[in-house]
């Protein structure tokens, strides 16, 4: 199955391998500081889904330094882009994000600067700091929707309407600044066809890439709580597969998919254990990929 992956619309860019580098701006979020919330999301661990991010208290350059030395066995000579990953990385004083951003992306190894955040954190001054970034390298904005649909927003506590959603990524467009879009694949109580509309009503929008993840259920989490009370059930991987496959078919071949699915830290998960073998998860997706493409009566092409 063929699909515009991140890894080869870099290499197709850059002309070279490209490693997103994980950073901390050590920022919070408003729906865990008692703005919106003081829970946050129900899935999202006590990192902020940065479990794997550079340590928040090294300056920025020594958290790219640090990094890139984690990733030195498997980039040489290559080129990089800055990931404020954890948390809400447009929640914070302008002067602040101005230093950290700059910093970032002023770095002569960092090619492009990509800020997860929440569609409710753009405010008009982040937005001039975000339009003045992009005219030095190419800013990314990563937003969490992970869902169109309100009635599960509303369980998994996201604290925003779509509406949000959809003001912010035309307020980006309009400063020629590219959004990825996070949804999240099994979500509790969602069927395929749920699913499936949240990919294609975000395809419908203006964006660049977006990400498919699966859904972790990590430990101490509101989450873990429900899993645990048997409110839900996660999904098999021969069930992420055929799904994953579906929204990749519904996906048009000018937006990058930055992910197909994810590994929550072997530490903090919960269910499903099988994602914990990422070998295993990738080489049955590409079987599976193989196998589509037979059926399907096109040559093979490998996806990963």
């Amino acid at each position: 199955m063929r699909y515009n992956s991140l890894n080869n619309h870099l290499k197709n860019k850059y002309g070279c391998k490209v490693y997103k580098l994980s950073l901390s701006s050590g920022l919070s979020c408003p729906n865990r500081d008692g703005t919106f919330s003081s829970t946050g999301c129900i899935f999202c661990s006590n990192g902020g889904s940065g479990e794997f991010a550079a340590d928040c208290h090294l300056t920025v350059t020594e958290q790219i330094e640090t990094a890139k030395a984690k990733v030195s066995n498997k980039i040489s000579n290559g080129k990089y882009i800055a990931y404020f990953q954890s948390f809400t990385n447009t929640y914070g004083d302008v002067n602040y994000l101005r230093k950290i951003f700059m910093e970032a992306i002023r770095h002569p190894d960092i090619v492009a600067l990509s800020i997860g955040t929440r569609p409710d954190c753009l405010p008009d001054d982040v937005l001039y700091l975000l339009d003045e970034l992009n005219h030095i390298k190419p800013v990314w904005i990563e937003l969490g929707l992970q869902t169109i649909h309100e009635t599960t927003a509303r369980y998994i506590n996201r604290g925003y309407s779509l509406d949000v959603f959809d003001r912010a990524v035309c307020k980006l467009c309009a400063l020629h600044i590219d959004v990825i879009v996070h949804l999240i694949i099994g979500l509790p109580f969602e069927s395929k066809s749920d699913i499936l509309d949240s990919v294609k009503y975000v395809c419908s929008k203006p964006i660049s890439g977006i990400k498919l993840q699966l859904l972790h259920v990590l430990k101490d989490t509101p989450l873990e709580k429900e899993y645990l009370l048997n409110k839900f059930n996660v999904l098999s991987l021969e069930k992420y597969t055929e799904i994953l496959s579906e929204c990749l078919c519904n996906i048009p071949p000018d937006i990058v998919i930055h992910r197909i699915t994810g590994d929550g830290p072997k530490s903090l998960l919960v269910a499903p254990i099988w994602s914990a073998n990422k070998k295993r998860v990738l080489n049955y997706i590409n079987r599976y990929f193989e196998d589509f493409d037979i059926r399907q009566g096109k040559s093979l092409d490998s996806p990963l």
